[in-house]
């Protein structure tokens, strides 16, 4: 399966593999775990023939992005903030409509309290947020041990995340046939099986959200839309729920026929909504915008 991500850049020391596609106001679409910037293969090319120039970019730890082997690497949702402001830096922009999914959407709401000024529009979809993680099946996981996890046998490792995977999307059998094994292919073998625990799980700390919890109503100053799978079995539909409740003025969509992995459910609909939204919010470029 090809990736979206096909150029490289050094963030903060760190090599982070990224894509740049179309013309027009700039869109930057954050993936989550345990996935990679390969989740938004079907909404870039809806996005670009609406006009907008898509950037993309795999998390650093995930995808083809660099997996450094030391710890002190901090790939958390708080260390993520610093690569996204990087990768802006390197293709000149000071703002963008910012779309971003599951982990990837803890990034953005950091981002969008900090620097609310860099964010036209921001769509969260399926987003972690307040305490909502990590699951339960995550907390068993990290209490029998992430160093003794990440050395398995391969082929139980495989099945483990194989089952897992599957249960992000409500439609399993088109999944299936289709990304699941790319996905599954990212996160295992001699790197990529240590790096879910290394880099993901290892850094699954609610604190990076609650943090800015309170704040939450500051969002509003920008538009913000709210995307949800309602078969979501991973971030629940009470979630979405109580962050449009907390970002006044935000606009909630529970999408029918759909879990966690909404763009691979849903990527028609939710390639309309992201189009729309942005259309509808009248934001054009900004003052002081970059040429590129």
């Amino acid at each position: 399966m090809q990736h979206i991500v096909t150029d490289h850049a050094v963030i903060q020391g760190s090599r982070i593999t990224y894509g740049v596609h179309g013309c027009g106001d700039p869109v930057v679409l954050l993936h989550g775990t345990p996935s990679s910037s390969l989740i938004w293969r079907n909404v870039m090319p809806r996005l670009v023939d609406a006009g907008y120039k898509v950037h993309v970019f795999d998390l650093l730890g995930y995808g083809l992005s660099e997996r450094s082997w030391d710890p002190a690497i901090d790939t958390s949702i708080s260390g993520q903030v610093p690569i996204l402001e990087g990768m802006l830096a390197h293709w000149g922009l000071d703002s963008a409509h910012v779309v971003a999914h599951d982990f990837g959407g803890g990034v953005a709401q950091r981002f969008g309290i900090f620097s609310p000024q860099r964010l036209r529009t921001l769509t969260l979809i399926d987003v972690v947020s307040f305490d909502s993680y990590p699951s339960p099946r995550t907390r068993q996981q990290m209490a029998a041990g992430l160093d003794t996890l990440s050395k398995r046998p391969d082929a139980e490792h495989r099945a483990h995340f194989r089952e897992w995977l599957l249960s992000a999307v409500h439609h399993q059998e088109r999944f299936a046939s289709d990304a699941l094994d790319t996905f599954l292919e990212l996160i295992s073998g001699p790197i990529g099986q240590a790096s879910p625990f290394q880099h993901q799980i290892a850094h699954y700390d609610s604190r990076h959200t609650q943090e800015i919890a309170p704040r939450l109503a500051e969002l509003s100053a920008i538009p913000t839309q709210i995307l949800w799978g309602e078969n979501d079995r991973w971030q629940v539909v009470d979630w979405a729920n109580k962050l449009h409740a907390a970002i006044p003025d935000s606009v909630l969509h529970l999408i029918a026929d759909c879990g966690h992995f909404a763009m691979e459910d849903q990527p028609d609909a939710i390639s309309r909504l992201i189009v729309d939204f942005i259309d509808e919010s009248g934001t054009g470029p900004m003052l002081g915008e970059m040429t590129q």
